[in-house]
């Protein structure tokens, strides 16, 4: 199954399980957004929208929010000693699609769980002497 959603005046096709750099959405990082701006359900029986279709939401799980690349913007008028230079950086929301819902539903699948970082344990014989 499959979705095309709107967000940030794009579109997107999704499944689950995709990860998509967006536009900024509010939402902390770990949590479960739901984007019910869908235009397409696809699958055995495709549900097209007008402009929306109701009742459909896709779920994602927020994983991180950061800044894109940098835009120079540069304008010069030749023999006018004028010229300006402008940048930018866009706001990005990294999100992982969890689930595509149909019928008004709510999410039944949670974030996933971070990795735990192993600790190694110091060694018996003591290679590194410990600080006391």
């Amino acid at each position: 199954m499959f979705a095309v959603i709107k967000t940030g005046g794009r579109q997107f096709r999704v499944v689950p399980d995709d990860v998509l750099e967006i536009g900024k959405i509010a939402g902390d990082v770990g949590t479960i957004v739901q984007l019910g701006e869908v235009m397409v359900v696809g699958g055995d029986t495709p549900v097209l929208g007008a402009p929306f279709v109701s009742g459909a939401s896709v779920a994602a799980e927020v994983l991180d929010h950061k800044r894109g690349p940098k835009v120079i913007s540069f304008k010069k008028r030749r023999r006018k000693n004028s010229k300006r230079k402008r940048g930018y950086r866009d706001e990005i929301t990294v999100i992982r699609v969890t689930e595509i819902l149909t019928d008004g539903k709510a999410p039944s699948v949670g974030p996933r769980p971070k990795k735990e970082k192993k600790v190694e344990a110091p060694s018996a014989e003591g290679d590194a002497p410990a600080k006391a």
